[in-house]
């Protein structure tokens, strides 16, 4: 199921996998104040269903606010009580730029490709 709604710049959209034990949350868009409650409505839906791994794939969102960061922190300390893993895949300016910046990368583990993600391997 893919939501999709607009926002500031246009569209925005989630578009879930899951692959056995594994989910996969596509983001495309910005990520901001607007759209946050919708990741956070999807990532509650993907916690139900007890994957093992949880993958946020942020490389195509273009802004990336202090909301959506909060969602991904939120997100991971749900994940850590339930034991689970949290992966975010984020590179480039407007992703991994300011999750570096703000450190959030010593807490979450954080991917450059959704291929290093899913196999766990992190540079």
């Amino acid at each position: 199921m893919n939501v999709s709604e607009h926002n500031r710049s246009g569209r925005f959209s989630i578009s879930p996998r899951r692959d056995g034990e594994t989910v996969v949350l596509h983001v495309k868009g910005d990520l901001d104040v607007l759209t946050a409650p919708t990741l956070g409505t999807h990532l509650d839906i993907a916690l139900a269903d007890c994957p093992s791994v949880l993958i946020v794939d942020i490389t195509d969102v273009e802004f990336l606010s202090s909301a959506g960061i909060s969602v991904l922190v939120e997100t991971h300390r749900l994940t850590e009580r339930a034991h689970m893993s949290l992966r975010v895949v984020a590179d480039g300016p407007a992703t991994s730029r300011p999750i570096r910046m703000m450190r959030i990368d010593e807490v979450i583990d954080l991917y450059p490709t959704l291929t290093a993600a899913i196999r766990g391997q992190n540079p």
